[in-house]
């Protein structure tokens, strides 16, 4: 087995920490911890490790699904890989418990890399690759990439870098093709709940939906690494084999916060994240209309706009704007599109305008050396 380096990764572990404003973040500001009772009692590992199961029949009952269809992780990452060792690194047969279905992954591109990575790492992936201007899922291009070994279909909703938002019957195409080819749809859905009129999740479809998800995103509590798998018992169930050698169970912490967020706090939450990523989204798109980039209005906080003039490639700008004005943008060739760059706008509103200010200063002076600007 081989993993690719992340390549997002190892760019932010590069620039970062020296850094004055993280303009590539793709979450929503983080909520101060103020806001909740932070006291969860003894410091022991959550019983039963998938999951406090009074918890699980809670979250469950968001997908009309079980408590024992609900397995929790450290975040969506974790819940991605597992989801992926269940369904793609198995050497069984397709069998009446669901896994062991095959070990080729088709996935719809660009996305985070590691949901094509960590597949690729155990079998085969085929990418799907969404087009600009629109990045319009193609159900098409899905049925002709699926084959009789595979094992699932990966989709991120809204999609990661571009912010486009699939609609319902896309979602529904791609799922109906996975059905016909007794594979699974997974949506990392993690950005789902900033829309301001989410969709139905995955999970909620039938019985070869999976969704993933975290509190990381939409509800500014990153730092809970608190998120899980919903979908087919025995999916989960083998995910949570999995688990065993991987973080045993979810943080104690975190699903104590957790059951505080998704309470009565969650819609003033929710409601607070999708004002503050409506009114983002409002400056930054006059901000790309005057330095005249192009780009696809996004749902959530990332967007994909076009490298502006006077620059060969995203990685030359990007690295312009962290040398020369300490603010981190993604490099568009981290997701297949050297010729983007992907900008986070979650950030507090004055890091917004901060950052935004000093990458109009680049732009509008691309020739200018390193250490120019008052960073």
């Amino acid at each position: 087995m081989r993993i690719e380096p992340f390549g997002l990764e190892r760019w932010f572990a590069e620039y970062e920490h020296e850094a004055d404003i993280m303009l590539a973040e793709s979450g929503i500001r983080s909520l101060d911890a103020g806001r909740f009772d932070l006291d969860p009692g003894e410091l022991g590992y959550v019983i039963p490790t998938n999951g406090d199961p009074e918890f699980r029949t809670r979250v469950g009952e968001r997908y009309g699904r079980s408590a024992d269809e609900v397995l929790f992780t450290c975040g969506t990452q974790e819940a991605n890989f597992l989801a992926f060792l269940s369904l793609v690194a198995t050497d069984d047969p397709p069998g009446d418990d669901g896994v062991g279905s095959g070990d080729h992954a088709v996935v719809v591109t660009p996305t985070y890399q590691a949901l094509h990575a960590v597949p690729e790492a155990f079998g085969e992936v085929t990418r799907v690759e969404l087009e600009p201007p629109t990045w319009e899922l193609d159900s098409d291009a899905v049925a002709d990439a699926v084959r009789e070994d595979t094992a699932v279909v990966v989709v991120n909703n809204p999609n990661n870098p571009t912010g486009r938002y699939h609609d319902e019957a896309a979602m529904r195409a791609a799922y109906d093709i996975a059905v016909d080819h007794d594979a699974y749809l997974l949506c990392d859905e993690v950005y789902r709940l900033l829309a301001e009129k989410p969709q139905p999740p995955v999970a909620s479809f039938g019985a070869h939906g999976i969704s993933t998800t975290s509190l990381t995103k939409a509800y500014g509590l990153a730092g809970l690494r608190f998120g899980w798998i919903a979908g087919p018992e025995a999916v989960v169930e083998q995910a949570w084999r999995w688990k065993d050698y991987t973080t045993i169970s979810p943080s104690l912490f975190g699903q104590h916060v957790a059951k505080q967020a998704l309470g009565r706090r969650e819609d003033r939450i929710l409601e607070e994240n999708r004002e503050l990523a409506r009114e983002h989204r409002e400056r930054v798109a006059e901000w790309v209309d005057r330095h005249d980039l192009d780009w696809y209005d996004p749902v959530g906080v990332n967007a994909f706009p076009t490298v502006p003039e006077g620059f060969e490639d995203g990685r030359e700008f990007c690295r312009a704007v962290v040398e020369r004005e300490g603010v981190v943008l993604a490099p568009g060739d981290l997701f297949g599109f050297p010729d983007r760059f992907r900008i986070g706008f979650g950030l507090p509103t004055d890091e917004l305008e901060e950052g935004l200010e000093r990458v109009s200063r680049v732009i509008d002076h691309p020739g200018a050396a390193a250490g120019g600007g008052d960073a």
